[in-house]
């Protein structure tokens, strides 16, 4: 393994800063002009736009990062964590994009909330900024461990950076900037990602030499992972991406269903190569490397690159950071500002926007407190996504379950999901089984058992012609 010499680390340092003063200059260019810009994008976005949006939402920081270190551990079926996304869009498209489309919102609370009203879409609200606030920590936190890691920083040098850059993309660019500047994110990520595969089966000599050397479970479908958490993998993975504010926004942001629709397959055709890559990555790094922690799965191939392309690889990584950032703030804001100001403070469009761009900066950073505070917060990834399922489930209940109509029995259902999710994930998973079923199957069980009982609520809300049986 190479060291860079102070040359090369100002060649890759300085391709850093040039794509980053750049793609700062575009988002200002593009940046959103009123609310309708910053939340929806004028609902004009084309689907290829969309589909790309959607795939960046689901291989960001984390899932580039994330993957390539579980594959390191536990082979090649770690690509299972990305797959389940690929899987996830097509259903989603199939499933729930008509409808939440046609409700005209831009947040899966508001599309609820038109079934069970108000209460139930401030629950949704909270649990769903909550969720993404981790989701936010889990990618500064990734974020700055490669950023520290390729430009030899330290730790919170790298997290203010990564903030820095993320907010400024988002609070100016909105909907509409983020979404062209992040096409250029995802092209370079994707181009990056694949380089690196490229790189590391040069330096391996292919697959043959790994699949001779290695344990054969590093080669199997479910690694040593076992069928039970792949499952719950895609489980959490196709449930989240039901209600997963960043998804239904951009998805609002199509000029009409069919659109919203085909978007859904073209984040289909992105997402499942890519994720066989980053995981062949992860494996390739156990091979040459099994010495180094496995965080450093992927970031170990720039030390043998030449500086020049490791510049362009390394600007890839950054790349990924700040969309991941950008876009999951971005839904954040939206859901405080849709959800909560709006209703309470009743404002212009003109100071809906000035307050949406205030509340948007200090959602960039609050998440580095937690960094700094609690960097272990990343491995509560997966545990958003059991609690985001929840969520779902009651989605698919209000949009395919006419006949049941109780405000009660949803709220309880989200907030008893997410109560005995958690206490079962901080348990470690009782019996073994995974939290990502009890966020599945919790909402269903308490709604179940609400419509088994007499609510009077719910006969006081029915239409007088409801009430004659007309």
């Amino acid at each position: 393994m190479n060291n860079f010499t102070a040359e090369d680390t100002l060649i890759i340092v300085g391709l850093v800063i040039a794509y980053i003063v750049f793609t700062s200059w575009l988002t200002y260019r593009l940046r959103s002009k009123n609310t309708g810009d910053f939340m929806e994008g004028s609902r004009a976005m084309p689907a290829f736009l969309v589909g790309i949006l959607l795939m960046s939402e689901y291989i960001g920081a984390k899932s580039t990062i994330g993957t390539a270190q579980a594959a390191f551990e536990h082979g090649i079926a770690a690509s299972w964590s990305v797959i389940g996304a690929a899987i996830g869009f097509p259903i989603f498209g199939f499933v729930l994009v008509k409808r939440i489309y046609n409700t005209r919102k831009i947040t899966i609370s508001g599309a609820i909330a038109e079934k069970y009203g108000t209460s139930t879409k401030n629950i949704i609200s909270i649990i769903m900024i909550y969720a993404l606030l981790l989701v936010n920590v889990g990618n500064y936190v990734s974020g700055a461990a490669a950023i520290s890691t390729i430009l030899k920083i330290n730790l919170p040098v790298a997290a203010l950076i990564t903030a820095v850059v993320s907010t400024f993309y988002f609070v100016f660019g909105g909907m509409k900037g983020v979404a062209w500047v992040t096409l250029l994110h995802s092209i370079l990520k994707y181009v990056g990602i694949l380089i690196i595969m490229g790189f590391a089966l040069y330096e391996t000599g292919g697959f043959t030499p790994m699949i001779q050397h290695m344990p054969d479970f590093y080669w199997t479908w479910d690694g040593d992972l076992g069928a039970s958490t792949i499952f719950a993998w895609l489980i959490g993975t196709v449930g989240s991406i039901f209600c997963t504010q960043f998804v239904i926004q951009a998805i609002s942001s199509t000029k009409d269903v069919k659109t919203a629709k085909r978007s859904t397959m073209i984040a289909f055709f992105f997402c499942l190569p890519i994720g066989l890559a980053i995981a062949v990555i992860g494996v390739a790094a156990k091979f040459l490397h099994p010495e180094i922690s496995s965080l450093y799965a992927m970031p170990i191939f720039l030390q043998d690159m030449n500086p020049w392309l490791a510049g362009l690889v390394t600007t890839a990584l950054v790349a990924s950071i700040f969309v991941s950032v950008s876009t999951v703030a971005l839904a954040i804001s939206s859901l405080v500002v849709k959800d909560f100001y709006v209703p309470y403070y009743k404002p212009t469009q003109e100071q809906e926007f000035k307050a949406t761009r205030w509340i948007s900066l200090l959602i960039g950073f609050v998440p580095l407190i937690f960094v700094l505070v609690v960097p272990e917060v990343l491995k509560l990834s997966f545990f958003t996504r059991a609690i985001r399922l929840s969520i779902s489930v009651v989605a698919v209940i209000a949009f395919y379950a006419p006949f049941f109509k109780s405000a009660r029995g949803a709220n309880a259902g989200l907030i008893g999901a997410c109560v005995v999710t958690s206490v079962w994930y901080l348990l470690g998973d009782p019996f073994g089984i995974n939290n990502m079923y009890i966020a599945l199957i919790t909402p269903a069980v308490i709604m179940a058992i609400d419509y088994l009982i007499p609510n009077k609520n719910d006969r006081k809300n029915t239409t007088p012609a409801e009430n004659n049986g007309v």
